[in-house]
């Protein structure tokens, strides 16, 4: 038997807060972001644009990953904090991240997984978790 597995109170605050926000979020209308899929040789990259203004909640992502925000300012708020990001910059996010963002102005991020699948479901299935249920989601904090 495995004993279990406890968040950190604060941890779990601030996941609660984003949920709530992006609870109320989809109650607005919602912007319609088109990303741009890359793929080389065992690498996968999403692109996004970030209109000036906007505020996006994202995915949970099971493993870390590369980031990298090609222009714009933007403020991040994870369950490990809050900062202020500006491009160009680089940086790795921690297993479990799901993130606040507000775009302070329009910005363009990727982020990088490796796989070699090319069917973006599918890629969807191997780097995203649905909710913070999954037991990974908790192993990781």
């Amino acid at each position: 038997m495995t004993a279990p597995v406890v968040v950190d109170k604060s941890v779990q605050e601030a996941r609660d807060v984003i949920a709530n926000l992006q609870t109320a979020l989809l109650g607005m209308e919602q912007l319609v972001m088109e990303p741009v899929h890359h793929f080389s040789g065992g690498l996968y990259a999403r692109e996004l644009t970030l209109p000036k203004g906007s505020t996006v909640i994202g995915k949970i992502h099971k493993h870390a990953h590369l980031n990298v925000v090609l222009r714009g300012h933007v403020t991040v708020t994870t369950p490990f904090g809050t900062e202020d990001i500006k491009g160009p910059c680089i940086f790795e996010s921690k297993p479990d991240t799901k993130r606040a963002v507000y775009a302070h102005e329009e910005t363009v991020w990727l982020t990088f997984h490796p796989t070699d699948e090319t069917d973006v479901d599918e890629i969807e299935k191997q780097i995203i978790l649905p909710d913070y249920s999954d037991k990974l989601a908790l192993e990781n904090v």
